[in-house]
């Protein structure tokens, strides 16, 4: 359980929670008069539903007509005919870095590639400059405004990255901020070392003593400090080859944490197989993987993160195997990929319409991507992505009269409100429905 996760609607921050966090009501009593998706399949809902929650946690679910005495006299929350899905759950983020890299935009509209700007001593490392210069509070601050739309849209878990350090004390700094984040908005974050991002500018020649620093003094500190939930890496030609990647994978072995891998988004080094021989909770972009990648992902249970904003910003036209994954079995999240450089997206509604349009993804598959499988990819299934009896209660309400509209509608968030922790939260469809009825 990572440090944000609370046991009851009231929770212990030691941090000040987010203004909008200590006003939130509880959540606890009979949730009616709505339909439910326990596991996000259309297939398996719920109609004419209802939901217990007591101390925030779910107590039970099923037909309204078949709710148990036992809570027929508590409170009631009136859903007003909304669908409940389980909270989203953004599984690839890398939220918290200074600045911002518009400027990299423009030159990429001018003809500039990836690797032209990342040779040119853009791309990641200027992000690096920039957040090495930014202090705590301000990351915070900023970070904070990047998080709000996306828990304006239901995330109630989030993964976030740092990788925009890569010195140890920067790295912390990135990590310190994730969990405060967490705890002042009342959102389970999960955090992901990425120190094997980017080679900095202080190592340059030298990429095999900077993986050392990675794998003995930097995991181990963050390891120690209680910062790391999992351990991640970009393999690629403007990254880290395969056996530099190995070396972070063994020492997260070492230190028992779980690896995933940036894979297969510019070329095919065989991340992908090289992150399921490790057990890779998942490995990530995928547009270049082939099918001996795939069969090793199925093999291993690693989930297929696929990252439609990167795609849609660097205008790629090599898409992600969609058929091969389906064929093969393995599980597909989406997730914003949100970065400066190459998808400065805030809304996880968004990728769902990618995912669909882009990929050419099912609305099934996309309602499953950022939940079910998004939380699987975190290494988290036990805890989040389904409606199910003891789990924190983390779900959404949504204002449509089909699920289908989720992934439908771009530009318009249909949330009426979404339960974090057992905290209730307005959205902006909360207007759009009656007053409230007991």
């Amino acid at each position: 359980m990572t440090t944000s996760q609370v046991d009851r609607c009231v929770s212990s921050l030691s941090d000040p929670p987010d203004p909008s966090v200590a006003a939130a009501p509880c959540a606890d009593g009979v949730w009616h008069r709505c339909h439910l998706l326990p596991d996000a399949d259309p297939e398996r809902a719920i109609r004419d539903g209802a939901l217990v929650v007591e101390n925030g946690r779910i107590a039970w679910l099923g037909a309204e007509a078949e709710l148990p005495d036992d809570y027929r006299h508590l409170a009631r929350h009136d859903a007003h005919g909304a669908w409940i899905t389980p909270g989203l759950v953004d599984c690839h983020t890398h939220l918290v870095y200074g600045g911002n890299r518009a400027n990299e935009f423009a030159m990429r509209l001018a003809g500039a590639s990836y690797e032209d700007i990342a040779r040119a001593g853009g791309g990641i490392v200027s992000t690096v400059r920039a957040t090495r210069d930014t202090d705590e509070e301000v990351l915070f601050a900023q970070a904070s405004a990047r998080l709000r739309p996306l828990l304006a849209e239901g995330v109630t878990a989030i993964e976030i990255k740092s990788g925009y350090g890569l010195d140890l004390n920067a790295e912390r700094k990135q990590l310190r901020v994730a969990r405060r984040l967490g705890r002042a908005f009342g959102v389970t974050v999960h955090t992901t070392f990425l120190g094997a991002h980017a080679l900095p500018p202080e190592f340059a020649g030298r990429a095999d003593d900077y993986i050392a620093r990675v794998c003995d003094e930097m995991l181990p500190a963050l390891v120690e400090e209680g910062l790391v939930d999992a351990v991640d890496a970009f393999c690629e030609g403007i990254g880290f080859t395969a056996a530099q990647t190995e070396r972070v994978f063994d020492a997260a072995r070492r230190h028992g944490v779980p690896v995933k891998l940036h894979a297969e988004q510019l070329s095919n080094l065989g991340g992908a197989a090289l992150a399921a021989r490790y057990g890779a909770i998942s490995a990530d972009h995928l547009e270049h993987l082939d099918e001996a990648g795939v069969v090793a992902m199925a093999e291993a249970g690693t989930v297929a993160v696929l990252l439609p904003g990167a795609y849609y910003f660097l205008r790629d036209t090599q898409l992600p195997p969609i058929e091969l994954l389906r064929r093969h079995g393995v599980p597909m999240a989406l997730a914003t990929d949100h970065n400066p450089g190459t998808s400065p997206v805030t809304s996880l509604l968004l990728m769902l319409n990618m995912g669909c349009t882009l990929f050419r993804l099912t609305v099934p598959e996309v309602l499953a991507s950022v939940t079910v499988h998004a939380a699987r990819a975190l290494g988290a299934a036990d805890r989040h992505g389904r409606l199910a009896v003891g789990r924190v209660a983390d779900f959404a309400l949504w204002q449509v009269d089909t699920p289908a509209e989720l992934a439908y509608w771009f530009g318009r968030n249909p949330l009426a409100r979404v339960v974090r922790h057992g905290r209730i939260f307005d959205g902006p469809a909360s207007g759009d429905r009656p007053g409230e009825n007991a």
